[in-house]
């Protein structure tokens, strides 16, 4: 199911923050906090439902409490409170007689919807991951990554050497979301004038092999870890686009692969702090030759400060708590950044729900 055009979609974004700001005045102060508080609640039962796998055991058909506790190996009476509680939430579903039923909501917590944030979800709710957020307070009083507080290494550190199942389910939900908004961005961009495509930092390379695959003409470059390769294959096979790709393992601080027509930064500048976002940019725009450009596609923050929708806030959140460094930015803030990499920015693209594909081309030194 794809989301609508953005010129509804904004609208309903601020519908929807005006209606949490009249509840919050309407209602009691004290009730109104204690509502808020207790959403930790609602991620972590998400979680478990998408550990246990409810939604996938509900997928053939209602169920009662007894028969998936059965099937998972919970406690009835546990199992039952916890999903008793999803349904109060409006996350899952029951029928008139008591069973439990899959809702839009719950169905994308399968493992085989098209649209699962399933892996998103288990990542959200992985005790390593709430560790760190223990940590934000640490991180608000000092600026620091709550990773570090928490784990002892940089959050890509921990990830990527220290705790190799946390990488992997870290790269699972990333993966997932990038399932999900990479024919978002195909469909919001033109790319068929591009013939050698290179996604820097891609991951486990969707967006990519949707590129290769919509556009039969472009080869592409998938600049990533080496330790990312192997669910990169998988990504360009299951799009049949293997044979165009080429993945280069190496470090986007040192250099970037030279001689692409189209560059691509997809949720990676809002890793970084402005000094290392300009070597990023700045070693892309050395490889860049006449006529190329460069997509940056990240969320923006609102000048103003007057968020429509509290997601990118929360996502900018994120970004402190795991590496310190990162955050979201206004597009103020990333032309500055451009400027200083001798980038300037052509285009700025919304796509819904909130996506921004920024257009950058290279400053002419003449």
């Amino acid at each position: 199911m794809r989301p609508p055009p953005v010129w509804v979609v904004k609208p309903a974004l601020a519908v929807r923050g005006a209606i949490g700001r009249a509840h919050a005045r309407m209602a009691p102060p004290f009730a109104v906090v204690i509502e808020r508080t207790n959403a930790m609640i609602e991620g972590k039962a998400l979680a478990v439902m998408a550990e246990l796998q409810i939604p996938d055991h509900l997928h053939a058909g209602p169920r009662t409490a007894a028969e998936l506790a059965s099937v998972v190996g919970a406690d009835r009476d546990a199992l039952d409170r916890l999903l008793a509680f999803l349904v109060a939430c409006g996350l899952l579903g029951r029928t008139r007689d008591g069973r439990y039923e899959n809702n839009a909501t719950s169905d994308v917590l399968r493992a085989d919807h098209p649209e699962s944030v399933r892996e998103w979800v288990r990542f959200s709710g992985a005790g390593w991951e709430w560790e760190i957020w223990n940590e934000l307070h640490h991180s608000v009083m000092t600026g620091g990554s709550g990773t570090v507080a928490a784990h002892g290494k940089p959050y890509f550190e921990y990830v990527n050497h220290v705790n190799p199942e946390a990488g992997a389910t870290f790269n699972r939900a990333l993966a997932q979301l990038g399932a999900i908004m990479a024919p978002l961005i195909v469909d919001g961009y033109d790319f068929s004038p591009a013939r050698r495509v290179c996604d820097v930092g891609g991951g486990s390379g969707v967006l990519l092999a949707e590129v290769l695959r919509r556009h039969p003409a472009a080869h592409g470059v998938l600049f990533e870890l080496d330790a990312l390769h192997a669910d990169a294959r998988e990504a360009l096979s299951a799009r049949g686009v293997s044979d165009r790709c080429e993945l280069v393992a190496g470090d986007f601080f040192a250099s970037v692969p030279d001689g692409c027509d189209l560059y691509i930064l997809q949720a990676v500048i809002h890793d970084w702090d402005d000094e290392r976002c300009v070597t990023i940019l700045a070693n892309v725009r050395e490889a860049m030759p006449p006529g190329a450009r460069l997509l940056v596609i990240e969320n923006l923050l609102d000048a103003d400060g007057r968020e429509k929708d509290k997601l990118t806030r929360a996502f900018d959140l994120l970004m402190l708590v795991l590496t310190g460094a990162g955050r979201e930015r206004t597009r103020a803030q990333f032309e500055t950044l451009f400027a200083r990499a001798g980038l300037r920015l052509e285009r700025d693209i919304t796509l819904p729900p909130l996506l921004h594909v920024l257009e950058v081309s290279p400053v002419r030194s003449d």
